[in-house]
């Protein structure tokens, strides 16, 4: 039923997809020039090595022992389930797993790359991290490593999420970070949003853009990302490294699932399968799914775009409805992003992965049917792989093919139950965007 690790299965190096891609990335764009930023120029806004690690071609790099006996601590090696009673009220011949994250202490798989961000902080000597957050899992996760590294920790908190999940940020208060509502009164960018929309819900690009404001104010401050570029991605591999062991005790996936806003739990399973994809010794097949509020991968623009809604950050080639899309408060708060990873982007483009857009009431369906089922409530960002995976089940039911379905369940619900209660109460609101600021902009 299920496959729990001894620690010493803990992966001792990230996977780095960078070398592998069937293209080279495109280089980031200095906001100011439009020329490829100076990676010296990164370095007020990252820890240093970060910054290395962004644009490593080393296709491993060594997790710190540091770090290791952290992930140890956390809650690493995380449990592979095989969901039985979901296959049996499917009657299915699919069989599917899940690699499920919500184990950790902070109940996703944020904290992976949050542990390695603060800890090469503490070691440059930054005093404090400052940061994003959508539905707040990856808030939390930041604001218990600051804690555990000792170092000081600002959250800039979408505002939809800062008021329909209270309890995320009461837990990142109890870790000892600071919170805004975003967008807030503490910055310049967050005031202007503020003027123009009193009730303004807010959105990662926003709160990233305040978030970065903040550390351009604080010589002994800098940023720290949750999704999209590079070295986030590869802290979360060992996800996907953990699960190939782990599957070694079933069998080898067919198809792999996962949710994506900017694409960080969707790689950090997905990508360690990728490279066999890449090497050629297996035909995995890769599904990414978003909501169909924020549908980057299904109707964005394969562009250079600002990472966020002030245009601090470098521009990034990659899929994006536009950094000045309003994306609606859905409940998946953590999907609530214009772009795409950019290494994620150049699979997509390739055909190696296949993108699928659901609405909100279609995603709650299914984690309800499946909470009922294997007992967990998963989170609304986790709930749209959750959909995916019994969509692909009862395919396989259809066609009577047995196949082997994993997927990342990447965090728990039980800090979103709110959104649950809409469901069930029947006042979920889907939303079908019409346009995006970069489509009419390209047109």
């Amino acid at each position: 039923m299920k496959v729990v690790l001894p620690d010493g299965k803990i992966p001792r190096k990230w996977y780095n997809i960078l070398p592998d891609l069937p293209e080279p990335l495109a280089p980031p764009l200095d906001p100011e020039t439009d020329e490829p930023i100076n990676p010296e120029k990164l370095k007020r806004i990252f820890a240093e090595e970060l910054v290395k690690q962004e644009i490593s071609q080393e296709r491993y790099i060594e997790i710190p022992k540091k770090v290791r006996e952290m992930y140890s601590k956390i809650g690493r090696p995380t449990p592979l389930f095989r969901a039985t009673n979901l296959e049996k009220i499917l009657s299915t011949p699919a069989r599917i797993y899940f690699k499920y994250e919500g184990a950790t202490v902070t109940g996703s798989h944020k904290i992976n790359t949050a542990l390695a961000q603060a800890y090469y902080a503490k070691k440059q000597g930054i005093g404090r991290l400052v940061t994003e957050t959508g539905a707040g899992q990856w808030g939390t996760a930041l604001s218990l490593a600051g804690a555990l590294m000792g170092l000081k920790v600002r959250v800039y908190m979408a505002r939809a999420s800062y008021y329909q999940k209270p309890y995320r940020k009461t837990l990142m208060r109890v870790y000892g970070a600071e919170i805004f509502p975003s967008p807030s009164e503490n910055t310049e960018i967050g005031r202007k949003f503020l003027k123009e929309n009193p009730n303004h819900p807010g959105s990662l690009g926003i709160a990233i853009s305040e978030a970065i404001e903040d550390v351009l104010k604080n010589e002994k401050a800098r940023y720290s990302l949750g999704s999209v570029l590079n070295h986030v991605l590869m802290h979360q591999t060992v996800i996907g490294l953990e699960a190939k062991e782990q599957m070694k005790e079933f069998e080898e996936p067919d198809v792999i699932v996962g949710c994506v806003g900017g694409g960080s739990n969707f790689a950090g399973l997905a990508y360690p399968f990728v490279k066999d994809v890449l090497d050629g010794k297996t035909d995995h097949e890769f599904i990414a799914v978003e909501p169909r509020a924020a549908p980057s991968m299904t109707r964005g623009v394969y562009t250079y775009d600002y990472g966020d809604s002030g245009r601090l950050t470098p521009k990034m080639k990659m899929h994006t409805l536009g950094h000045t899309y309003y994306v609606p408060p859905i409940h998946a708060g953590g999907l609530r992003y214009h772009g795409l990873a950019p290494t994620l982007s150049i699979l997509l483009n390739h055909g190696i992965v296949k993108p699928i857009a659901y609405h909100q009431t279609e995603v709650f369906e299914a984690a309800v049917l499946f909470a009922k089922a294997e007992g967990i409530v998963p989170a609304p960002e986790s709930a749209h792989a959750v959909k995916a995976a019994i969509d692909k089940a009862l395919e396989a039911k259809k066609e009577g093919k047995e196949i082997v379905i994993l997927f990342n369940l990447s965090g728990h619900g039980l800090l979103d139950l709110k959104g649950y209660e809409d469901f069930l109460d029947g006042k979920l609101e889907d939303y079908e965007p019409e346009e995006f600021p970069i489509l009419s902009a390209k047109s």
